[in-house]
């Protein structure tokens, strides 16, 4: 598989849910990316964990950009802090975690958050962004 598409993007909502996901990933030896639909918005979920692999350095660096330019990040009251100016916080400026084997990357919608999805599922289906842990 080369990529999800938005609309195939699996969301999960139960830890019931989320165990047969990585259950069939598992099965398939592929990566996850799904979204968890939380109480507070909804979350991107990558995972190689259970595929004893991990990103390259490379294509981390790669999600992490594509991510980030992906997003404003307005950081205050427009009377004290210029609008759209990026976070200090690495974590803040992606809108969570991305780590080389697992992340979770907040996005305000079920539609941001599956067209997130889709885009990073390019960078960990690719066999060659990968490398044994």
């Amino acid at each position: 598989m080369e990529r999800l598409y938005p609309q195939h993007v699996p969301v999960y909502g139960t830890d019931a849910e989320r165990e047969r996901l990585w259950d069939q990933c598992l099965n398939r030896d592929e990566p996850v990316v799904a979204v968890r639909d939380a109480r507070r918005g909804f979350v991107v979920k990558y995972d190689l964990g259970h595929l004893d692999s991990r990103l390259t350095n490379r294509a981390l660096q790669g999600l992490r950009e594509q991510t980030a330019s992906s997003r404003r990040y307005p950081t205050g009251k427009s009377d004290s802090f210029p609008r759209g100016t990026d976070p200090i916080s690495g974590a803040e400026r992606l809108g969570g975690e991305a780590g080389p084997v697992s992340g979770d990357l907040h996005a305000p919608t079920e539609e941001a958050a599956r067209d997130l999805a889709s885009r990073l599922s390019a960078v960990v289906f690719d066999g060659t962004n990968r490398t044994p842990r």
